[in-house]
């Protein structure tokens, strides 16, 4: 090992593992909240709109701020009823991009959210990203960054980026896509109103395979991971019939809950920890200073 491997080899590189889809059962509530205090991920976005939330939200103001980013994983695409599948992706992307979407229901919505988050949580927000990436969609950006600063203009949220992470950052022709459908357009709208962003995201995959197949994933985002990535998950600690990735979560519970931080791999090691922490440090993204305004 030269001199300057083992120098790469002692960098603490610190990410931000976010657990999403919180609320959505009862299965996916038990995951997060044991995950996270185990220390296996550092956030979790809340879909507050789903029938578990409520009752997950009371676990969720348990634990420490300072130990798990609480985010609102903001939901457009609903089931028509409770537990029920959800509708394809696409028609809310036809009517975002043509601008053809109900603009006043929508910002409604998107109003609601928020307060039903507040109200569950009793605070703000730590972060807001999309359920299905839907946060970067075009008019869905705009009504969610004024929305953000009309409410928050003194203590701004971070919000997730979609632009993949990693070193380098290949990220896959999936990663790839969804950064195309309105990535590049909210940094830049955020920047511009001084809004926090994370680097780059990892954990973009398919659904498909056994555990042994995440595994060998996990631990190549991990490699490659930088200091500010967001790594998603979608842990899980029981089925929702309704779920097309129900075998998936579960593995992704079992693949996280046996892995051990700091994390030694290619970037040196890997730690969670709150992308507020790093707010509050200052560290710089490459969208721009990640600091509040």
């Amino acid at each position: 090992m030269t001199e300057a491997t083992e120098v790469a080899a002692d960098v603490m590189q610190e990410i931000c593992i976010c657990a999403d889809d919180f609320g959505l059962s009862t299965g996916v509530n038990a995951a997060v909240v044991d995950l996270a205090q185990r220390g296996k991920i550092s956030a979790t976005g809340g879909m507050v709109r789903r029938s578990a939330w409520m009752d997950g939200a009371q676990a969720l103001r348990r634990v420490a701020p300072e130990r798990l980013d609480v985010g609102l994983h903001l939901d457009l695409t609903r089931p028509a009823q409770v537990d029920g599948p959800e509708p394809g992706l696409a028609g809310l992307l036809v009517r975002t991009c043509t601008r053809t979407v109900f603009a006043e229901g929508l910002k409604a919505d998107i109003r609601d959210q928020f307060s039903r988050f507040e109200d569950a949580m009793g605070r703000a927000p730590a972060f807001i990203d999309g359920h299905r990436h839907v946060h970067q969609f075009p008019v869905v950006r705009e009504l969610l960054v004024e929305e953000i600063c009309r409410r928050y203009p003194t203590s701004l949220p971070w919000l997730r980026s979609t632009r993949p992470g990693g070193a380098p950052r290949h990220g896959g022709f999936k990663a790839q896509v969804i950064h195309a459908l309105g990535g590049p357009a909210l940094q830049k709208r955020a920047r511009s109103h001084g809004i926090p962003q994370s680097r780059g995201l990892l954990g973009v995959y398919g659904f498909s395979g056994d555990a042994d197949a995440y595994r060998h994933r996990l631990h190549g985002w991990l490699r490659s991971a930088r200091t500010g990535d967001v790594l998603m998950c979608h842990p899980s600690a029981a089925p929702l019939a309704s779920d097309p990735h129900a075998d998936a979560r579960l593995q992704e519970y079992a693949v996280l809950g046996a892995i051990d931080f700091p994390w030694h791999g290619g970037s040196g090691h890997i730690r969670p920890v709150t992308l507020t922490r790093l707010l509050q440090r200052g560290v710089a993204m490459p969208q721009g200073p990640l600091n509040r305004r």
